[in-house]
């Protein structure tokens, strides 16, 4: 069994065929589903998705791409009282993005530093996204565990060692997307085979973007998960069940607040 641990399945693309997409996951062997939050004013609807299905969990958060809109929205105070809700495992996804810059870089600091002490109050682990930030991402996450440790991952992993070996000695978990097969990719390759140890390791979708190969250029959806896994299972050198046991043990023992015995595919 594997668990895709980042999708996007409240999103319009899904919309006309999410029980379908939902069915093909779990006779791909994907038993278990986060759907994850980008906007505080659509949880309502990621959380309406998650909770329509046994085996799907969701997370409370902000992209740092709408910190500027909704950072406002995403207090302390307000990421706490919906983490209390039974199907939310996480905080995020937050962190920073300075590629695209959608929002301005102080919105996003002080919006992934809410986010942080969120995760610290509730003990519920933190999604962290980031892209060309490495270095602030490194400082914020530094600065804010001297304050009181809490848990987490980089998701959909796509830099260097340095911010792996950073992360990782902070107790975090690293997340391991379709990049990962993408011709360009072989650092990250390197990186995954050489830095990122095996009970690290989580595995994603990020749907219904970066679909792997072979299905690059698709929509991306659960089921795709497989193919990222395989790819994944080659650098670590063990076989494909072996890094699927992996990944489903390193994924309930980070969220510890999610029900493996809900778990199921076909």
């Amino acid at each position: 069994m594997l668990v895709d641990s980042h999708c996007h399945l409240d999103f319009p693309e899904f919309d006309e065929d999410r029980d379908d997409i939902v069915a093909r996951a779990m006779a791909a062997g994907i038993g278990y589903m986060v759907t994850i939050c980008t906007h505080m004013t659509k949880f309502e609807g990621v959380y309406k998705v998650a909770n329509t299905y046994s085996n799907m969990s969701c997370t409370v958060g902000v992209h740092p791409h709408n910190a500027g809109e909704e950072g406002g929205l995403a207090s302390v105070e307000d990421l706490t009282k919906h983490a209390q809700m039974p199907k939310v495992i996480g905080i995020g996804e937050t962190g920073l993005d300075y590629f695209y810059e959608h929002s301005p870089r102080e919105a996003q600091q002080s919006s992934f530093r809410a986010h942080i002490a969120a995760s610290r109050n509730t003990g519920l682990p933190i999604i962290v996204h980031t892209r060309d930030a490495d270095t602030d991402t490194i400082e914020i996450l530094r600065d804010e565990y001297k304050k009181g440790q809490f848990s987490g991952l980089i998701h959909c992993f796509s830099a260097g060692p340095e911010l792996a070996e950073a992360v990782l000695e902070m107790g975090f978990y690293i997340s391991i997307s379709g990049i990962v097969t993408f011709k360009s990719a072989q650092s990250l390759r390197d990186t995954v085979q050489d830095v990122v140890p095996l009970d690290r390791i989580l595995v994603e979708t990020d749907a219904p973007y970066l679909a792997p190969i072979p299905k690059r250029g698709r929509r991306n959806e659960p089921a795709f998960t497989a193919h990222t896994a395989e790819v994944v299972a080659g650098l670590k050198g063990v076989l494909a069940e072996e890094l699927a046991t992996a990944t489903t043990d390193n994924f309930f023992r980070l969220f510890s607040k999610a029900d493996r015995g809900m778990a199921s595919c076909g």
